[in-house]
């Protein structure tokens, strides 16, 4: 009879199936958070803002105004709108199709944030004016200096940021770790709390010493058996006598 462990047993390929759409899944989840918001927002924007009258929210550094941009993110690359739609339609296809690989749940925030406002802007420039795939997308937050964007570009730059730092600090997108993580990997949240490692050595080596007592216990009375021997054969000889 097999007595191995069920999880020493390799994975079939119907729980390999679940695990990869449970990763998935979770992608296109956060991802449909974001388009939402996105196309909220927008909706609200386009229905109640007026382009020639910006709304503050905190003085002038913080301001409500409707831009219509033919460009990338934060008004870059503007002109190219039909190029950037088929860079965007890759990125979707791309993050879509390799997403079950993934074995870390940072690394699949962070994919489906940019997912999730790729698909954003990706909608604009293919249903808004002046024609499809090169729709302007529409842009309404202001912060000081920096260029106009929306939900869909926060959400791409955070997504971004994010797995720029996950690979810095070595957390690889299959949940191995390598450089500071590796280093660093006793503190990390996927352990089940402080001490965890030291409280699991204590339980190895409580297993071991109760192994070393279990043994000295059997193997103890093996040594009396030559003395035991020895009277018995005493006793033998002294009745044969």
């Amino acid at each position: 009879m097999d007595n191995d462990p069920v999880a020493d047993q390799p994975l079939t390929e119907s729980e390999n199936g679940r695990r990869f759409a449970k990763t998935t899944l979770a992608v296109l989840g956060v991802a449909l958070v974001v388009i939402g918001l996105d196309l909220l927002t927008k909706t609200i924007v386009v229905a109640t803002l007026d382009p020639q009258r910006p709304v503050e929210i905190i003085g002038d550094v913080v301001t409500l105004r409707l831009v219509r941009n033919s460009g990338a993110a934060f008004s870059l690359a503007s002109g190219y709108t039909w190029v950037l739609s088929v860079i965007a339609l890759v990125v979707v296809a791309v993050i879509i199709r390799y997403s079950s690989r993934l074995r870390s749940w940072w690394w699949a925030i962070g994919l489906a944030l940019v997912l999730g406002g790729a698909i954003g802007n990706l909608i604009d420039r293919i249903f808004r004016a002046p024609k499809p795939f090169q729709g302007h997308v529409v842009d309404f937050i202001s912060v000081g200096w920096w260029p106009v964007f929306n939900v869909a570009d926060s959400a791409v730059v955070c997504g971004a940021v994010l797995l720029v730092v996950l690979s810095g600090l070595g957390f690889d997108y299959d949940g191995t770790r390598s450089g500071w993580a590796a280093r660093h990997d006793h503190d990390s949240p996927d352990d089940t709390g402080p001490g965890a490692g030291t409280d699991h050595e204590d339980a190895v080596i409580d297993e071991k010493d109760a192994i070393e007592e279990k043994d000295g216990g059997v193997t103890a009375p093996a040594t009396d058996t030559p003395d035991e021997q020895t009277g018995t054969s005493g006793r033998g000889g002294g009745a044969d006598a």
